[in-house]
């Protein structure tokens, strides 16, 4: 999963980044609110933590923007602004949810996890593909019945490819997705992690479901 965090307070929104990717996300960060509604716009995100006093854009402004879009995408509304009216504004504007500063990174967690489940939020969707079955709610993966441990990384990368499935990926918008968009794509990081899956995913069934598709990219396909 892949979350958008705009935070104009560059410490906590380094201790969230640094968070949120120990628990195997993607994370961009965007220090005022015309920054965060250009990503938000431009980018594919599961969720959006939104503070609410920004430079440039308030959290408000960028929130309703994003709806009059029609952006679907989760907004948690992060505040130091702890009153009933504030709260009442963020929701009305179509925040998923409100959590007000200080915070603990736990409960911040849950909220996040509340919101990327609630429908019509497609990512947290049961995904199948031919025996192949992704739970991102319970972050689960089982094949034929057979669960496969995976590591957060490992599951963040098959998720992607699930949600594409049938559509040849790139290498760059895996590591855009997957992996923080500043990250030095110099290695071969997308072919080691996209080993380590074929390994536990494919290794001991006929069938091969993650393919290679030469000069271009991945994609996983159920066989014909």
């Amino acid at each position: 999963m892949r979350i958008l965090v705009v935070e104009d307070d560059r410490k906590l929104a380094a201790v969230l980044r640094q968070g949120l990717k120990e628990q195997g996300f993607g994370v961009d960060v965007a220090e005022d609110g015309a920054m965060g509604l250009q990503l938000a716009l431009s980018t594919e995100y599961d969720a959006v933590l939104l503070d609410v006093l920004l430079p440039r854009h308030s959290g408000f402004d960028v929130l309703r923007d994003l709806r009059k879009r029609d952006r679907p995408v989760p907004v948690l509304m992060l505040t130091a602004r702890s009153s009933v009216e504030d709260r009442v504004r963020g929701l009305d504007l179509g925040a998923d949810d409100y959590l007000a500063k200080p915070f603990d990174f736990a409960e911040l967690l849950a909220r996040l996890r509340a919101i990327t489940r609630r429908p019509p939020v497609a990512p947290m969707t049961l995904l199948k593909l031919a025996d192949l079955e992704l739970d991102p709610a319970r972050r689960e993966v089982r094949r034929a019945g057979r669960k496969i441990e995976l590591t957060a990384k490992e599951f963040a990368l098959l998720a992607y490819l699930m949600r594409k499935k049938d559509t040849v990926v790139t290498r760059g918008m895996i590591l855009d997705h997957v992996w923080d968009m500043e990250y030095d794509g110099g290695s071969n990081l997308v072919e080691v992690y996209i080993n380590y899956l074929r390994r536990k995913v494919d290794q001991g069934f006929e069938a091969k479901l993650i393919h290679t598709v030469r000069g271009a990219g991945y994609v996983v396909r159920a066989p014909e």
